[in-house]
């Protein structure tokens, strides 16, 4: 075992009275060591309960024969971090829970490791570190939120708070209304219950392979979630038994497969940004052109909230993530040869499963869509690729032209949109948000919540080289590269240009000649990150373009 490395011998003597000195037995210390890591904390929702799974998983581990340790882990909540500088350190936060996960495991000689992540960052974070340790790991998550009520009583959640402070902006909603709502949507703890982006990285770790069933969707107050961690601890001891190890599950054919979910559900466009750094650690290249080819061959089948007014509790009752699974591979979607942490291929793993409810799991032959959620729009305005969230676009704004509304950062268009100051038909472009140039990489759901509280989403586009929320709705194309920062085209827009938007066929461009555009670019001078100390200032040195899926190089 690895961990022989820490308390076997006579010159472990030192090392083995510092874990007596925890109040470790012999007999604890003759079992395999093996690590909880969890991101329990009291700021943020979806972690609030961390504790009581971490809990669960390690008494699922000592009951199979484990020596559990538990080790916590950092975790950020984009909804707390949101519209200020605050989710500047979100997606950075990414690489800094990979490093220490990486540096707490190697250090101690664990032979195993549990990860348990809810929220956005942290689940992509410690399946990095699972990827860089390779030492027989699972996954289990807290668990979705139950969602909360609107003020018609209907399911609601996060989004509709986010949406309703534009409503109130634009005189559409009291602010006694809106108290009601602050303190209706969302009811208590989980990952905030649509297929946001915490929910959408817990669904695709079923797909990667890499969970047991029901991590993405068994919601986090039900009992049947306590009993997944334990059995996730004790299924854990089997791969270690059987040494399958990350890099045997996290491969190529898992990360399409990982993809044909992501389509068929409608996952979070921030899944573009975390798959690719994912398969950058586990040595596999996922391009966006391998985005869009899946995309374009997978069928939209559920239309989760942000999209539709289902929420991820549904999806687990009309047949979960392996309802949907199994009825991609019976339709030739995915591969159904990969190994999982079951011990078993993924077609065995979900042999058996079905669709139980086809109003919230459409069949692949009556999808929402013949294609996937999400789409990678290409042209001169992003040469480099960009990103939508098609499964959330009204009709009438998959096609749209119309003229540019530059703000170079978040704050300066919130203030113009609150301001009434956005007409219909406007292209609102927010740059120099990029990875390197915000620093961060920030989530902009305060201007496209704005924008859809006041009925704008039908009418108004926006374009960033920052990203959106799982939560954010309507015609939001993020993750433009390069980035402002790097001298992309975003950068030379002028108030006024027209901007033209086809995403059927996948285009983005800006209608201004070459030869004006390259004037501009000769004109242009390189602005300073927002940050240039501490750990941002770092990041903005070394991290990569969205579309590489802003690893640090």
């Amino acid at each position: 075992m690895i961990s022989d490395s820490v308390k076997k011998g006579a010159d472990r003597t030192p090392h083995r009275s510092l874990f007596k000195a925890m109040g470790y037995t012999d007999s604890e210390l003759e079992r395999p060591l093996v690590a909880v890591v969890h991101a329990a904390s009291e700021i943020v929702p979806g972690h609030a309960h961390l504790d009581k799974i971490a809990k669960a998983v390690a008494d699922g581990i000592r009951s199979a024969g484990g020596t559990p340790v538990m080790i916590p882990s950092i975790g950020v909540c984009d909804g707390i971090a949101m519209g200020h500088t605050g989710m500047r350190y979100s997606l950075a936060s990414r690489e800094l829970i990979a490093d220490s996960i990486e540096s707490m495991v190697s250090a101690h000689g664990f032979d195993a490791v549990a990860f348990v992540p809810n929220c956005d960052k942290i689940v992509p974070g410690m399946l990095m570190a699972a990827a860089r340790l390779n030492r027989p790991s699972i996954f289990c998550s807290g668990g979705p939120m139950l969602p909360g009520k609107d003020l018609e009583g209907r399911d609601a959640s996060l989004t509709t708070a986010f949406e309703a402070v534009g409503a109130y902006s634009a005189g559409k909603m009291s602010e006694e209304d809106l108290n009601k709502l602050e303190n209706s949507v969302c009811p208590g703890c989980g990952s905030c219950s649509g297929m946001f982006t915490a929910n959408s990285m817990n669904c695709l770790t079923e797909a990667l392979g890499m969970a047991i069933s029901g991590n993405g969707t068994i919601a986090a107050v039900h009992g049947a979630r306590i009993r997944f961690a334990k059995e996730s601890g004790e299924q854990l001891m089997k791969l270690l038994a059987m040494d399958i190890k990350p890099l045997d599950i996290m491969t190529q054919r898992a990360f399409e497969n990982g993809l044909a979910l992501d389509m068929a559900l409608g996952c979070s466009t921030n899944s573009v940004l975390h798959l690719p750094a994912i398969a950058h650690e586990c040595g596999v290249e996922l391009s966006l052109d391998l985005v869009d080819a899946v995309s374009r061959r997978t069928p939209n089948l559920c239309r989760l909230a942000p999209a539709g007014r289902t929420h991820l509790v549904d999806l687990h009752d009309a047949g979960g993530v392996y309802g949907v699974l199994a009825e991609l591979l019976e339709n030739g979607l995915i591969d159904g040869g990969t190994l999982t942490v079951n011990g078993v291929t993924l077609g065995e793993a979900v042999k058996g499963r079905r669709i139980l409810n086809t109003n919230v799991i459409r069949p692949v032959a009556d999808p929402y869509s013949r294609e996937g959620g999400i789409a990678v729009l290409r042209g001169n305005l992003a040469p480099d690729g960009a990103v939508v969230k098609q499964s959330a676009v009204a009709p009438e704004m998959m096609k749209h032209q119309g003229p540019a509304r530059v703000f170079d950062g978040e704050e300066a268009a919130i203030k113009a949109i609150y301001a009434g100051l956005i007409n219909d038909g406007d292209v609102v472009v927010i740059r120099y948000e990029g990875p390197a140039g915000g620093p961060g990489m920030r989530e902009m759901l305060g201007p496209t919540s704005a924008l859809a509280g006041m009925g704008k989403d039908r009418t108004v586009a926006l374009i960033t080289d920052g990203r959106f929320s799982g939560a954010t709705r309507g015609a939001a194309i993020g993750h433009v590269s390069p980035e402002a920062q790097s001298g992309g085209t975003i950068a030379l827009i002028e108030e006024g240009d027209i901007i033209k938007i086809d995403i059927p066929a996948r285009r983005l461009e800006l209608l201004v000649d070459d030869e004006t555009l390259r004037k501009r670019r000769t004109a242009l001078k390189r602005r300073e990150p927002a940050v240039k100390t501490g750990w941002l200032g770092r990041y903005a040195r070394l991290v990569s373009s969205a579309d590489k899926g802003a690893v640090l190089m």
